[in-house]
């Protein structure tokens, strides 16, 4: 009878323990935030993960009731700032920006990444969808998507292009782009899409296929000349510039993604928490204004919804880093 009786308590006093485990992590999700959280940007400032980053920082920042402090954290196509979030606790006081480069492009082509795009986050929210764009210094003989080929075609290898680093949406687009039309380009990686710009607006570098919301400013003040679109259909902002699509090439015209995630095993009320907050961000006018001005699209989804994007981007990419035969190696 002691026996069966140790037993029965030892069973019931883990299971009170259990239970009191979890309350206590209720309510320490319950009190989430009570400090500043810091938002790790993977690449430098002016580019579009920064641009999108900040857009929605403030407004989630409030719905929070504690700041989100902006961190960058460049290099390696992402990879840098990305390790860093994926090392975090798993307590939501350090999230970071998901991009395509993050999770799918440099993932794809670089095995020795210390950090799995699959398992080693926790998706929140997808924030904005955003278009692409190949663009050339003024400068450059071709100022269409055909007279360009002809100038790439015309001195093969001697025309570069800048990307915010090797692995980049920017640098595999071009690749997959250069690949399907014939073309022979030269590779310039840089630590984010805003020093690349900054080259191919100086004329230092002639070409660059970067995300609309970093491109469009310099397209808009001629300091830049837009050649084509990755985009469902033409845009409003650039409504005389074809799509990928339009010129034959469709499996070029792929869009970019910015969300949220943390660490892998973040607490499922801390999921929530976040998602709200930027859902309730992103329902403000002046939030989705800044971010539709840009070209992009406004997503606000589920932490479900966002786990299957990137799955799903993750494996187109890691195809054509196989079928370029594209690898850090």
């Amino acid at each position: 009878m002691i026996t069966t009786f140790s037993r029965r308590s030892a069973c019931a006093l883990l299971g009170g323990l259990a239970l009191a485990a979890g309350a206590m992590a209720d309510n320490a999700a319950e009190a989430y935030p009570s400090r500043p959280v810091r938002l790790i940007v993977p690449f430098a400032p002016g580019g579009t993960t920064d641009i999108v980053a900040r857009a929605i920082a403030p407004r989630a920042g409030e719905a929070l009731g504690q700041p989100l402090v902006i961190d960058n954290k460049g290099g390696g196509g992402g990879s840098v700032g990305a390790s860093e979030a994926a090392r975090a606790r798993a307590d939501g006081y350090t999230l970071g920006v998901a991009t395509v480069s993050t999770t799918a492009t440099n993932p794809a082509i670089n095995a020795k990444l210390p950090y799995n795009p699959l398992t080693d986050f926790t998706p929140i929210i997808n924030i904005a969808a955003t278009p692409n764009v190949l663009a050339v210094h003024p400068g450059f003989k071709g100022h269409t998507f055909a007279a360009f080929v002809e100038e790439v075609k015309r001195n093969p290898g001697q025309h570069a292009y800048g990307t915010a680093g090797t692995g980049s949406i920017g640098h595999m687009l071009t690749e997959l782009m250069a690949s399907r039309s014939g073309l022979t380009l030269t590779h310039v990686p840089y630590r984010g899409s805003g020093p690349a710009l900054n080259d191919v607006v100086a004329g230092q570098v002639p070409i660059v296929f970067d995300n609309l919301p970093s491109a469009l400013p310099f397209i808009k003040a001629g300091r830049l000349v837009a050649l084509a679109v990755a985009a469902p259909q033409r845009l409003p902002q650039l409504p005389q510039v074809p799509t990928f699509a339009e010129l034959g090439l469709t499996e070029v015209n792929r869009t970019a993604f910015y969300g949220l995630h943390g660490p892998k095993d973040l607490p499922p009320a801390i999921v929530a928490r976040v998602n709200a907050a930027v859902r309730q961000a992103l329902a403000t006018p002046e939030v989705r204004r800044q971010i539709e001005e840009t070209g992009s699209s406004v997503v606000g989804n589920s932490p479900e919804a966002f786990a299957q994007e990137i799955a799903a981007e993750n494996a187109v990419y890691r195809k054509i880093a196989v079928e370029r035969g594209i690898s850090m190696d």
